[in-house]
């Protein structure tokens, strides 16, 4: 199973997530929910660091993505971030055995 731990701001913005493990629904490098929930998150990730160029702790390995901010959240921060945990909110509702997001 995939847990995907979101970190929040004593304000309620999103600060940044931990995405751990594995959906193991189908052979590695077949299985749709790691793609989407890989897809989603690192598309995140990536608008952070790369477009909104904000200042991380992050780590990434297999099957393990962390995003930290070092800074405040800021409305454009939190855009990405919403719009990830929607994506992530679908995905638990069509495969709650892959992924559980937790708040």
């Amino acid at each position: 199973m995939i847990n995907a731990e979101i970190y929040r701001h004593e304000g309620g913005r999103i600060t940044g997530f931990l995405i751990d493990g594995h959906a193991n629904t189908a052979p590695h490098g077949q299985d749709i929910y790691c793609a989407g929930v890989s897809t989603v998150t690192q598309s995140a990730y990536l608008c952070i660091v790369q477009h909104l160029n904000r200042d991380i702790e992050g780590e990434s390995s297999s099957g393990r993505l962390m995003l930290k901010l070092k800074t405040p959240p800021d409305d454009l921060t939190e855009a990405v971030f919403q719009t990830m945990l929607i994506g992530l909110r679908e995905i638990e509702k069509l495969a709650p055995q892959a992924l559980k997001v937790i708040e």
